[in-house]
């Protein structure tokens, strides 16, 4: 039993050592060719150490480049490297000094700082410009601003149309409206805000002195008008000199045979500085039962018959009206 043991032994140790691995290194042949073309041409033979290193050593050496350039001269500084370390003795640095605290001493010159920060804080930079820019009036946070506002305004005055004249009321523009009466009071107001934005309109009753109740024509109009800013200005001591006064007279013209259309007449005077500006809205026709009924209402003994008549278009209009929903009901 012993000697089949024995004669087995260790499984391991049956397995044969490996053999040597095949090379596929061309470098000794490469060398040996080289080697017949140098001795066939008379050339000195490369010894057993070169062929060695090219079969050890097949591909492209290595070059050593150097961390100081070889024109810079270091043999003075080899030279007391030497020296120093035949002496026993070491280069100490000196060590570097502490940095005071003591700021407050310190002067610093401006000049390269202002000039490192010249292309920065310049108004035409891009950085700074666009900041300028958006601050200034017209920049985009007024225009943000401004839009947030007319949302906001817009809102309130959907859900309260009279908080329209409150909210837009103010700012530098006063203007005294010749007239108390909210049908001409408003589209004056709104006509002001809508060009400068914020103005205060304030209606005051006025009278058309010498004009009858509906002015006929142009002239009548324009007459009224004129006639209502000289008694607003005369008798209302709340109108002075500096305040413009505007003045609107409704009045109806016959521009064709049998054709009557209404018109107001628009007259804005500025005393203080001169100016009186006059012009007519658009015109309304009028059916000829309308003026049938003026015509009728206004007697032969009317003082004012020769500048229109008694009653107004809208005293007519209002009382057929009534006398239409009367009947319906």
């Amino acid at each position: 039993m012993s000697d089949l043991k024995k004669k087995t032994g260790n499984i391991l140790s049956n397995v044969s050592p490996p053999s040597e691995l095949p090379s596929f290194i061309t470098a000794t042949v490469a060398t040996a060719a080289a080697g017949t073309d140098s001795t066939a041409s008379g050339a000195p033979p490369v010894d057993d150490a070169t062929a060695k290193r090219d079969e050890t050593e097949p591909f492209l050496p290595t070059t050593f480049s150097p961390a100081i350039p070889a024109s810079k001269d270091t043999s003075q500084l080899r030279a007391e490297q030497v020296m120093a370390a035949e002496a026993g003795q070491h280069t100490v640095e000196p060590a570097p000094e502490p940095v005071g605290r003591d700021f407050a001493n310190m002067i610093l010159n401006p000049e390269p700082v202002a000039a490192a920060l010249s292309p920065i804080t310049q108004g035409g930079s891009a950085l700074f410009g666009w900041m300028k820019g958006a601050v200034s009036g017209s920049g985009i946070l007024q225009k943000v601003a401004e839009k947030a506002k007319n949302s906001v305004d817009t809102i309130v005055t959907t859900l309260d149309p009279q908080m329209k004249e409150y909210i837009n009321s103010g700012g530098d523009t006063e203007v005294i409206m010749a007239s108390d009466k909210d049908e001409k009071v408003r589209p004056v107001r709104e006509a002001f805000q809508t060009v400068f934005g914020k103005a205060t309109i304030i209606g005051l009753p006025a009278q058309a002195v010498g004009i009858a109740a509906q002015p006929v024509g142009f002239a009548a109009g324009l007459k009224g008008a004129e006639h209502r800013i000289n008694s607003i200005r005369a008798e209302n001591p709340r109108v002075d000199d500096h305040l413009p006064v505007v003045a609107v007279e409704n009045f109806i013209v016959e521009l064709f045979p049998d054709q009557w259309f209404e018109a107001g007449a628009i007259v804005l005077f500025d005393y203080a500085k001169n100016i009186l500006l006059k012009t007519v809205t658009q015109m309304t026709p009028i059916p000829l039962p309308v003026i049938a009924a003026l015509q009728a209402d206004t007697t032969e003994d009317y003082m004012l018959k020769d500048t229109g008549y008694a009653t107004t278009v809208g005293s007519v209009m209002a009382r057929n009206l009534n006398s239409l929903s009367s009947f319906l009901q």
